[in-house]
């Protein structure tokens, strides 16, 4: 059986963000890409997270911390970033856990097009 895709979909990880983590497709909305970026910090690909990021504010790094494994992802609301638009806003809460114990980590995201694909520009943690 396919393993489920972290990012919630209940489709398999392979036919869902997995296709974007092998640069098969490309994020359609604002909400798919920050959907995908979780699912690249569960799967710890380090290098989709880097790609998808603005290189304006893009880190030299990610560091996707083995002792923390992300468990659930819930979208709160979104703001534009639809096909048509030029930037969204997706506010998020990333279920974790991490030394035993359960956590959670709000966020609201701001994404932009850049040269036509959706990245990811800042978050405020809440």
């Amino acid at each position: 059986m396919a393993k489920k895709c972290p990012c919630g979909t209940g489709t398999s990880y392979g036919e869902c963000c997995g296709r974007l983590h092998r640069g098969e497709a490309a994020a359609r909305t604002a909400e798919e890409l920050m959907r995908s970026r979780f699912s690249a910090f569960a799967v710890r690909d380090e290098a989709y997270l880097l790609e998808s990021w603005h290189p304006a504010t893009r880190p030299e790094r990610v560091d996707t911390d083995p002792g923390t494994r992300w468990t659930r992802l819930e979208i709160v609301r979104t703001e534009d970033g639809g096909p048509g638009d030029a930037k969204g806003v997706v506010e998020f809460r990333a279920h974790y856990t991490a030394g035993g114990q359960d956590g959670v980590m709000h966020e609201t995201s701001r994404f932009v097009r850049h040269d036509g694909a959706w990245v990811y520009v800042r978050g405020k943690v809440a």
